[in-house]
């Protein structure tokens, strides 16, 4: 069985692009080959900045011969019917079958459709895959009408087996098929052939080529790494510049070089933010000062200096830009020392949304409300206030003008150089958190307070514009804002209904509606964690729903008692009680809703289920009181045997009416009891 082995090789494709590209090679050849009838046994993609490749293993060496077989009209039918049906097929009526069917023998024509060589199939699979390909961009160049994402320069299409290496014949726009490939482009740029994947990646390693991504990107994680060791530093960890500047060089050299003195008193943050987003360099912290003192950039080419030209050039081009930099933190500073009210006016200009007002009104709305949650959360009520006055004011400085991402973070700086203390400074920083799935949620309260603020006043303000999500659309981040709240609320154990809050922050938002957008995100945030839906479910409607430190405090309990055999066979006993006392009451047109009267218990079990419901609510209701509901559900698992007991002995639809009834309203006793717990009847299986 051969192996194949494709290259496009191509001008750079984006470093962004790559890792998607590589995937879609790979499915889209595998796809095509399989559909094709050819099977095989492991498949890799790869992605430099100039070339996507791609490897199969054990290829059929061709597809299986198909045996086709198509019913026609029965036999005796009219000629014409039958001459369509040749036409059809192609064939004569002397290669019919005649077959036996349930209203006499039918005409059968069966073909076979011989199987085709892998080599065939691969180019048909190629070109398609090639002509197709899902580029976000994608260009034409010169008269041909192939669109790729940059010029397409070659194609190399091996098969190979024991016999050696063939090339798969095919040619695209005048691009035609071969066993070749170049290395680097300035350092090997002359081409060479190769006969099988491992040849191919060893010839390009000597070409100055290390083709698998995931190797440039820790070759580059160790030398910076090295270099900041012997400097006595440490790299800043960005796990998005490596994958970005591993998908710039085919063969990385990694270099470091020194900040200028007059920048050294630029905010960390500035400086890693300037060097990432305007050059890719890698910011070196000292461990010492916490200041960000040197730099690490990576080369696509070795050099007679050892890069020193290089270095030079990158530090002239780095100064211009820190000297930006420098330039907007002073023209802040000067804002800031005043008090930061020059940018609290320009935020009267600023448009938040047209139906909701400014950055100043929004602001206004955002402080009252941090006041108010300022009780909840344990924070000083005027420094909630006072965090959220200034909390959007940093929008209108220099450096976040020119760092959009740097908002919050540079708010901080500017709130403690007008005078404000730590906690003010830092709910200023922390009130965007968290912005992903993977961030710290704030702590502190203040922080907790204006966060919260923050996040209630966006949602309740798109609800009642009516601006909500809608399938995978959310221009204004909503489902963000939301998991914020659930967030920060689980995570810090807020206590509030948030149907207050929500009323409180904006009368006129859909307060139900909008709980039930939260109540949606909730359930993805906890089944990550394990929690079933159908759990969730029977706690969300139980009463206090909108207190989400309560309802996952209820669900984590009652996912902890299904999972015990008293648990789940409970359930079954609630559902049986359930189900004959549903029926009774629809079939007798009354709710058995009246205390069923001990006095009338006829057998053993039936007096002891008596006994044990008295018990359980004894347990049960004190135990909800105090929102202990792991108590709660062990009294309640303690009814599992007496029920199983009364079902298995106690006949419920008795002859006697009195019993009967008395007997359905001992099932309403149960359900009543469970249903108080939670709504048991919303649990699967």
């Amino acid at each position: 069985m051969p192996d194949l082995l494709v290259e496009l090789l191509s001008e750079e494709i984006p470093a962004r692009m790559q890792s998607a590209a590589a995937a879609d090679l790979k499915r889209l050849v595998t796809d095509g080959l399989v559909a094709a009838g050819l099977t095989y046994a492991g498949a890799a993609a790869f992605a430099t900045p100039r070339r996507l490749a791609l490897s199969l293993e054990g290829l059929s060496a061709a597809s299986r011969d198909v045996r086709e077989e198509r019913k026609g009209p029965a036999v005796g039918a009219p000629q014409a019917a039958l001459d369509g049906f040749l036409r059809a097929t192609g064939l004569r009526e002397d290669q019919l079958e005649r077959r036996p069917g349930p209203k006499g023998e039918v005409w059968f024509a069966v073909t076979t459709r011989p199987g085709r060589p892998a080599a065939q199939i691969v180019a048909e699979v190629l070109e398609s895959a090639i002509r197709g390909f899902p580029w976000p961009k994608s260009m034409r160049w010169g008269s041909g009408s192939l669109r790729w994402v940059r010029p397409l320069q070659s194609i190399l299409c091996l098969l190979t087996d024991e016999g050696g290496a063939e090339v798969v014949p095919m040619a695209i726009d005048g691009i035609v098929a071969g066993n070749s490939t170049r290395g680097h482009r300035f350092m090997a740029p002359e081409p060479f052939a190769v006969t099988s994947f491992a040849d191919y990646e060893a010839r390009l390693r000597r070409a100055r080529v290390i083709l698998r991504p995931e190797e440039r990107a820790a070759t580059i994680r160790h030398e910076a790494a090295t270099l900041a060791f012997a400097r006595g530093c440490e790299p800043v960890e960005d796990a998005g510049l490596l994958a970005e500047v591993a998908g710039l060089v085919e063969w990385p050299e990694v270099l470091m070089g020194a900040i200028g003195p007059e920048f050294l008193h630029l905010p960390p943050e500035v400086l890693q933010t300037s060097m990432r987003e305007h050059q890719k360099f890698f910011s070196l912290r000292n461990p010492a000062t916490g200041r960000i003192e040197n730099f690490v950039t990576v080369a696509n080419i070795a050099t007679a200096d050892g890069g020193a030209a290089i270095l030079a050039g990158n530090s002239r081009v780095l100064s211009a830009r820190l000297s930006d930099a420098r330039f907007f933190w002073d023209n802040d500073l000067r804002v800031a020392r005043a008090g930061m009210e020059e940018w609290a006016e320009g935020l009267k200009s600023v448009t938040f949304h047209r139906k909701l007002g400014t950055q100043a009104e929004r602001v206004a709305r955002i402080a009252a409300l941090a006041r108010a949650l300022a009780g909840i959360t344990g924070a000083d009520a005027d420094q909630a206030a006072r965090a959220a006055e200034l909390a959007k004011r940093d929008l209108r400085s220099a450096m976040v003008g020119e760092f959009p991402e740097l908002q919050g973070v540079m708010g901080r700086y500017y709130a403690l150089e007008s005078g404000e203390g730590a906690a003010v400074a830092d709910a200023v920083r922390d009130h965007y958190a968290p912005l992903g799935p993977s961030d710290a949620v704030p702590e502190a309260p203040v922080s907790v307070a204006v966060a919260l603020a923050d996040k209630i006043d966006t949602l309740t303000g798109f609800w009642a514009i009516d601006e909500k999500p809608t399938g995978s659309r959310d221009p204004f981040a909503l489902r963000r804002a939301a998991l914020g709240v659930i967030r920060i609320v689980l995570g810090n154990g807020v206590r509030a209904g948030l149907l207050g809050l929500f009323a409180r922050a904006r009368p006129d938002c859909d307060g139900p509606d909008l709980l039930a957008f939260l109540h949606d995100r909730l359930k993805v945030h906890l089944r990550d964690q394990g929690l079933r839906h159908d759990v969730i479910d029977a706690c969300l409607a139980m009463p206090g729903a909108d207190d989400l430190v309560l309802l996952v405090t209820r669900a984590r309990a009652l996912s902890a008692f299904l999972a015990t055999d008293d648990g789940g066979n409970l359930i079954q006993g609630f559902r049986r009680a359930n189900n004959i006392l549903t029926q009774a009451e629809q079939k007798d047109g009354v709710e058995y809703s009246f205390g069923p009267d001990p006095r009338l218990a006829g057998t053993d079990s039936e007096r002891a289920l008596f006994a044990a419901l008295d018990r359980a609510e004894a347990a049960i209701a004190p135990a909800m009181t105090a929102e202990d509901f792991a108590t709660a559900m062990s009294a309640m698992a303690a009814l599992r045997a007496p029920i199983d007991a009364f079902f298995e002995t106690v006949q419920v639809n008795a002859d006697t009416p009195a019993i009967r009834r008395n007997r359905l309203n001992l099932l309403h006793r149960i359900r009543a009891i469970c249903l108080g717990v939670a709504d048991l009847a919303r649990i699967e299986g």
